[in-house]
């Protein structure tokens, strides 16, 4: 599992501060959700896109969500950005 480190300045805790009750604990919660939130967004893109074209679903959601990168249904945010790019050329 990476490690994620952010840095901040002290105006932004401050800031932070006044709404939560732990900074850390509050990142951790968000990012997980955030992240929750795209694993069900691609298990859906994926069981539509295996449903649609007759091809066996992985089992279980990491199954799903590599299925999904290897079928490319999905890509990075990054490489979407640079395909957009050169698109744009």
């Amino acid at each position: 599992m990476p490690d994620i480190t952010v840095s901040i300045t002290d105006t932004e805790e401050k800031a932070l501060n006044y709404i939560c009750v732990g900074i850390t604990t509050f990142t951790s919660n968000w990012l997980k959700n955030r992240a929750r939130k795209a694993k069900d967004e691609i298990v859906a893109l994926n069981i539509a896109h295996c449903n649609a074209n007759d091809i066996a679903i992985g089992v279980g959601v990491t199954a799903q969500i590599d299925q999904a990168y290897s079928l490319g249904i999905i890509k990075t945010a990054e490489q979407r950005n640079i395909d957009a790019e050169s698109e744009s050329k």
